[in-house]
């Protein structure tokens, strides 16, 4: 026999799954991200299987799936209704006027915060900031209440008001005290992501501005602001993909007969009008429409940073 001429058998190794390589090396961690992903598994993805209630007549003894298909009848119902365009004014001026000083705030308190020197005042500084966004809403709203009661609220005194000033019944200074009381709670909390930015910014850069004479406010400008303006783009994009998301549980409970006119937003409308006035597939598309316009901010929102700063969710 030839051994010469014959074939060598060559062995071709066995290809592994990368997926199943991936698993094997990190299921540690998959373990640990695996009640986080069936949290928004439950509540926030298979809800979406009662969207189809938008476009059907719901029928309590048919299901979600056994009304009549009506398509955007109710769609056209709410754009053609009187309370269309007041509440969604109010809504757009609350969530911009909340999204436009609520953005800039922590910023500032972050800038602020990293000049303090001390680090022991510094802790004692983030600490206060911080407790108010541990507040409940519900005692929010009741602090809000009692420092603006007309005859013994605090700020009534401090700012020497009459005691026929009624902060919380008056439509033009509902905004305002949303938006500070909103500002107030949150801002503490919410520069966190910022102090962690400004913390991983090279020291040497301070002091190469320090040794060119660079003043406090020059080294700002040019080293404290550009480190954070990532964060600032990604957080903006965030931000913007909720416009008309006003919070209802705070509007709803500030909410009284003589602010309605300005404090109905969509949020609080869909719950009068599905809960209580017990129109399911009404208030089923008005929230539909709502999350919709929410993308297209977010997603407008996100392209144009991509072309203009190169910086974008995906």
């Amino acid at each position: 026999m030839d051994i010469g001429n014959t074939p060598a058998t060559i062995a071709v190794p066995h290809k592994k799954n990368p997926v199943v390589q991936h698993f094997r090396k990190y299921w540690q961690l998959w373990v640990m991200v695996l009640p986080g992903v069936l949290l928004i598994l439950v509540f926030n993805y298979i809800p979406m299987y009662g969207i189809q209630l938008a476009f059907r007549d719901f029928d309590f003894s048919k299901g979600l799936t056994g009304g009549q298909f009506v398509g955007f009848k109710y769609f056209k119902q709410f754009f053609d209704s009187p309370m269309f365009a007041p509440v969604l004014i109010n809504t757009i001026r609350i969530s911009l006027a909340t999204i436009v000083f609520g953005f800039f705030a922590p910023i500032l308190l972050a800038l602020v915060i990293n000049q303090v020197g001390s680090p022991k005042t510094k802790q004692i500084l983030q600490t206060t900031v911080y407790l108010p966004h541990f507040i409940s809403t519900v005692v929010m709203v009741g602090m809000i209440q009692i420092f603006l009661s007309p005859e013994t609220g605090l700020l009534t005194h401090l700012f020497h008001l009459s005691a026929n000033t009624n902060l919380m019944g008056d439509s033009a200074a509902f905004v305002p005290v949303y938006v500070i009381s909103e500002i107030w709670q949150h801002c503490g909390w919410n520069s966190i992501i910022y102090l962690a930015a400004l913390a991983g910014v090279d020291p040497q850069l301070y002091e190469s501005a320090e040794m060119d004479g660079a003043s406090r406010l020059k080294k700002i400008i040019h080293i404290d602001i550009p480190a954070i303006v990532p964060t600032m783009v990604l957080l903006l994009i965030l931000n913007m993909g909720g416009v008309l998301g006003a919070g209802f549980d705070k509007i709803f409970l500030m909410q009284n007969n003589l602010n309605l006119p300005v404090s109905e937003v969509i949020s609080t409308y869909v719950y009068k009008i599905g809960l209580l006035g017990s129109q399911f597939s009404y208030s089923t598309a008005i929230g539909l429409f709502n999350t919709v316009i929410n993308f297209a901010f977010l997603f407008i929102t996100n392209q144009i940073s991509k072309k203009v700063a190169n910086q974008s969710l995906w």
